[in-house]
């Protein structure tokens, strides 16, 4: 039997080397293989050359059984390989470099002169952490997307709901009963396969809020809930991370940046108590225009662009309001506070509030 292998190597080899294709030598090594089976069924046993064939067909029957399986399995792996085309597959770059071809995805940012190559480069190398999938957070995200922001985290324990989809774009009717920031997720990567989502399927609590700040370069908090807010002001303030804030109910919205690193006002300068009970109602007590959130929430995906960039002038120290009913727009001067307990080094409880000037 070790006579054969050695044959069947040498066939394999010498043909390699004479330039037979391995269909060729393949072939040959079954015509051996045939002859060495047929010998070992055709001589009588005890002959010297069935003894020196192995004496037995079983053996060289198992043999080609296996040899078989792996024919198989090598076809099969090449027709799956086969299927997966190259161009098909995901670019491979390391992070903050582009895929080939991503460029053209955004030409018409390059193309403009306050963001160009570079600008587009830090839209990149950029991590956005957005809190809140719903109604601010839906346009926000598409659009941080689609600009080519590398890496957006969301954290939100809410599911998608059937009354979401008024105003909360991102999530589709399929998506119901779906976690929100899963919902989110899939929407941004159909949009922009570049892109590295970081879903965060909970609430964001004290335990976590300044850690998970601190891994990002920019915030957008576009949550309804008073606590949260708070509570990522705090921690972005604590962390030096720029917090780009909206808020909205029934007609009316309103955004700012706050970054009191940079001396501007932090969100408890501008809004030191809560509203009086009542005061503060949800868009499920009170209602929604719904392309009221998409205005705003993409007013703070361009405050995220031009703060990521450095592009024009960003609305820090300054608060505009949107109001959809009577078509109106301002924007009011905001400054900092001394005494401020969260930004101005003030004791808890004390009186906080921001200069407001309205600005024609």
């Amino acid at each position: 039997m070790l006579l054969v292998l050695i044959l069947a190597a040498g066939v394999w080899f010498a043909g390699g080397k004479l330039g037979w294709p391995a269909q060729a030598r393949a072939i040959a090594l079954g015509l051996l293989y045939v002859v060495v089976v047929a010998l070992n069924v055709v001589l009588p046993p005890g002959t010297p050359l069935r003894e020196a064939l192995g004496g037995s067909p079983g053996e060289w029957l198992v043999l080609g059984a296996l040899g078989l399986l792996v024919a198989a399995y090598r076809v099969g792996l090449d027709r799956l390989r086969a299927r997966v085309r190259p161009e098909n597959r995901p670019p491979e770059t390391r992070p903050g470099e582009f895929a080939p071809g991503e460029l053209d995805r955004y030409a018409r940012h390059v193309i403009l002169r306050e963001i160009g190559g570079p600008g587009q480069k830090r839209l990149k190398q950029a991590r956005v952490l957005v809190v809140g999938a719903g109604g601010l957070g839906a346009p926000s995200m598409l659009y941080l997307a689609a600009a080519g922001v590398g890496t957006i985290g969301v954290i939100d324990d809410d599911t998608v709901e059937l009354t979401n989809l008024q105003r909360q774009v991102i999530h589709r009717d399929a998506s119901v009963g779906l976690p929100k920031v899963f919902s989110a997720e899939r929407a941004m990567r159909e949009l922009n396969p570049n892109v590295t989502v970081r879903p965060y399927h909970r609430r964001l609590t004290d335990e976590i809020a300044a850690d998970l700040v601190a891994d990002y370069d920019l915030v957008l908090d576009g949550c309804d809930d008073l606590d949260t807010r708070y509570r990522v002001n705090r921690a972005c303030t604590a962390r030096g991370v720029p917090l780009i804030s909206g808020a909205l109910s029934q007609w009316e919205g309103q955004l700012s940046v706050f970054a009191p690193a940079d001396g501007t006002p932090c969100y408890a300068c501008v809004f030191p108590d809560r509203p009086a009970a009542g005061m503060n109602q949800t868009c499920a007590e009170a209602g929604v225009l719904g392309p009221l959130p998409g205005i705003l929430g993409t007013m703070m995906a361009a405050e995220a662009v031009k703060e990521l960039t450095g592009a024009g002038t960003t609305l820090r120290g300054r608060l505009a309001i949107h109001d959809a009913l009577h078509a109106d727009h301002r924007v009011m001067r905001i400054a900092p506070r001394p005494g401020c307990p969260v930004c101005g080094g003030g004791a808890p409880g004390d009186a906080c509030s921001a200069r407001r000037d309205e600005v024609v």
